[in-house]
């Protein structure tokens, strides 16, 4: 085993999950991609952030992909001596689109990629595997990892994700507002309980959603449908919660993306007009954006 010369560098693609009714469970890759360069150093850590996040977040080894590659080096039995990092952030923090899955799965890969070996002895699947322990849930970590849409969760045997194909009809949409939302502020709104009607309307349409997305797309409004956690969301993203509320109504397939506060819509056989009804649907301030499904995943380009 030894540690590979010269920069690897890795992209990691934005992801929106639950899609309304799949609560952790349901996630989807979206064509908008953070770029990580890495190389090993004979000793200290380097850290230079350009765009997301620049001046904001830490330059140390508490940053999450310095501890996502530690992670993939020591799962490896390898150490760096040092690090350079140079991360160039286009996923918008807290927004529901899987910046800190980015983050991870994008280190890991890195990590994984600084080892000569790295890659016959970390697979996708394993390297998603760990990437879930760190985040502790799987469905934006599982697309970010494999692209396309995934189904993913946890049961005795440990984390597992299933990849599909999307149908090539479905445009997603993403309206962003200006202000984040914290995850952990949007799950502690959730009550611990739920009906059991609610729970098992949402068990229908997140199957019906799975089929929708993957062959079916004239069954996305029905599909979108949730009772689980948006509503229970308003009061940290009331402006989102009307906006999906206002674009349903009008018959457009719209969720709350990730724990919010964006807003993905779900566009069937759009043609630019219907597009840009859509993207011209964000208030003032908010950007709006057309994103393909990304099927590749994570990437890495060895030196």
């Amino acid at each position: 085993m030894a540690l590979r010369e010269g920069v690897v560098r890795v992209s990691v693609p934005a992801t929106s999950a639950n899609l309304g009714p799949g609560f952790d469970a349901l996630g989807l890759a979206l064509d908008m991609r953070d770029r990580l360069d890495g190389e090993v150093l004979p000793e200290g850590l380097e850290v230079v952030v350009r765009g997301e996040g620049e001046g904001s977040v830490p330059l140390d080894e508490t940053h999450l992909v310095v501890r996502s590659v530690r992670a993939a080096l020591e799962a490896l039995g390898e150490q760096a001596p040092g690090l350079r990092l140079v991360c160039h952030n286009v996923v918008p923090h807290a927004r529901g689109l899987g910046s800190s899955s980015a983050a991870i799965v994008g280190g890991l890969a890195l990590g994984r990629g600084l080892v000569v070996d790295g890659e016959e002895r970390m697979d996708d699947q394993a390297l998603l595997r760990l990437a879930a322990d760190i985040e502790g849930h799987p469905d934006n970590v599982a697309p970010a990892a494999l692209g396309g849409l995934v189904v993913a969760g946890r049961d005795d045997a440990g984390w597992y994700a299933v990849r599909l194909a999307v149908d090539p009809r479905v445009t997603p949409v993403v309206l962003v507002p200006p202000d984040g939302v914290e995850t952990e502020r949007a799950r502690g709104l959730l009550p611990a309980e739920v009906p059991h009607t609610d729970a098992a309307a949402n068990a229908g349409a997140a199957a019906l959603l799975v089929a929708a997305l993957s062959q079916e797309p004239d069954q996305l409004l029905r599909g979108t449908r949730d009772l689980l956690h948006q509503q229970y969301r308003r009061p940290a993203m009331p402006a989102t919660i009307d906006l999906v509320e206002e674009l349903r109504a009008d018959g457009v397939a719209a969720v709350v993306s990730g724990a919010g506060p964006t807003v993905l819509a779900l566009l069937v056989d759009a043609d630019d007009a219907a597009v840009a009804d859509v993207l011209g649907r964000a208030p003032a301030g908010w950007a709006a954006l057309t994103l393909p499904v990304d099927a590749r995943g994570v990437l890495t380009v060895l030196p």
